[in-house]
Parts: C-alpha cells; structure tokens; sequence
C-alpha cells in the first residue's frame, strides 16, 4: 500500500449556499484524511479586510473540523508583484484571526502561486522576504505554512532552504506522463516526498485509481481531478473518486 497523503485543494468555487457541500461531506467521511485547503475569495483575500457573508459562514465549517488546515491564496507574479502588495494580502488573511479570535476564520499559512522555477539572486531573495514575513506574521495558525506553486520543478538552488511544500507538478494527465517531464523529475527534483504537492488534471476515470496510487510514493499532498477546465472551479464527477483512491 502506498503511503499517505494529504489532500490539497485550490477551492476556488464561490460558496453559495451548498456549493461546498461535497467537500464538507468528504471531510466528515474521511476523518483520517488529512484536508490543505486553499481558500481564494478574489484572487486573494479581496478588498475588505474580512471576506464576505457567505465565506464567513462556510470557512468555519471547515476550520472546525480537526483533518483541515486552511491556507490563504495570494499571487506573485513570479516575483515580478510589487512586495508592498503581497504584504498587504498576507496581513489580510492575518487579520481574520487576529482581530476576530472566535470567528473561525483563521488560516494556517499562504499558498503563493506564480512562483518562478528559474533561479536568480534576486528571485531568491525575494522568495526569501515573503516567506520570512509570513513566518512572523502572528495572526497565522499552526505552523504558518508557506507553499510555493511554480508548477514545475524549479532549479535546484531554489530548493535550499525551500518552502514547507512545493507543487512540483501542476499539468494534464497527458503532459504529467510525458517524457519531458518525467525527465525533469529525475533530473532536477531536489525536494523530499514530504515537501512535494502534485496537481493533476484531465485524468481519465478509469487512471484515477492507479495515478493516485502512483503519486502518493511521490508526494505528500496531491490533487487529482477529471476535470479538462476550470479544474478548481467545481468538484467534479471524479471528486468521489479522487477521495476514495486518497483513502485506499
């Protein structure tokens, strides 16, 4: 049997009344699943310094259950965003415990996508920066996760001292088995299993099972979806299925 993994997953789905009702359902079923999710209000935290009604009702559902860890989504363009913003996004999310303590509204960490997977000094550095002000920033939970999403595996400089996780794969089923990525994985891939996030799309159904299988000796956080668009827009026909290769 393959090793665990935990389930990571872009929620990127507007929380209308029971729009998030195949997660809560998966969360209570699986309670020895362990759930990273990544929430998104506005591609970031959004203008207001707490997000909206609907958010506010369902993101406690989830921060309730003990198998959840939410992590705040903010973009950096592949360092390219001005820091200034990425701080203010970060202390958003900050916020949102800090000053309302009993809410639920808590998160666990920042999920920074853009990351670049070619290394410069300054690319480093500023990956550096972010991650430093993430670390200290006090209204963050638990182990103030950081997560990078290049995508692909970045150069190995970038390995050292490296994010909590990496997505080292975010692709279709058809690019994840193509020989020019297998071959990056064996040649650059300088993070351990227990640092490593796999996301792959356009799986079809009858692969689901042996994919997840194969991904859980690679990495320790996967998302698996047959979706071919707007992949983490909707849970999908395949949702159940994902869950039950997680488990078995």
């Amino acid at each position: 049997m393959p090793p665990k993994s935990a389930v990571l997953l872009p929620l990127y789905i507007y929380p209308l009344p029971g729009a998030w009702e195949p997660l809560h359902r998966s969360i209570a079923d699986n309670p020895n699943l362990q759930f990273i999710i990544i929430l998104n209000p506005h591609n970031g935290p959004g203008a207001s310094s707490l997000p909206d009604e609907d958010y506010s009702r369902e993101i406690p559902k989830l921060t309730s259950q003990p198998n959840v860890i939410t992590v705040g989504y903010v973009r950096i363009d592949y360092c390219k965003r001005n820091l200034t913003e990425v701080f203010r996004d970060v202390a958003k999310y900050t916020g949102w415990s800090k000053d309302n303590a009993k809410s639920g509204l808590g998160v666990h960490g920042v999920f920074l996508d853009e990351t670049p997977n070619l290394y410069s000094a300054s690319k480093a550095s500023y990956l550096d920066t972010v991650s430093q002000y993430i670390k200290a920033s006090a209204g963050l939970l638990g182990d103030r996760l950081v997560i990078h999403n290049p995508g692909t595996v970045p150069d190995p400089e970038l390995a050292k001292p490296g994010p909590d996780i990496t997505t080292v794969v975010e692709e279709s089923f058809v690019n994840y088995q193509s020989v020019a990525l297998q071959q990056r994985l064996r040649s650059l891939l300088r993070y351990k299993r227990d640092k490593c996030a796999y996301m792959v799309h356009s799986v079809p159904e009858a692969k689901m099972q042996s994919l997840v299988q194969e991904l859980r000796h690679r990495g320790a956080y996967l998302f698996v979806t047959d979706l071919c668009s707007d992949y983490y827009c909707s849970f999908g026909p395949g949702w159940k299925r994902f869950i039950e290769a997680m488990q078995n």
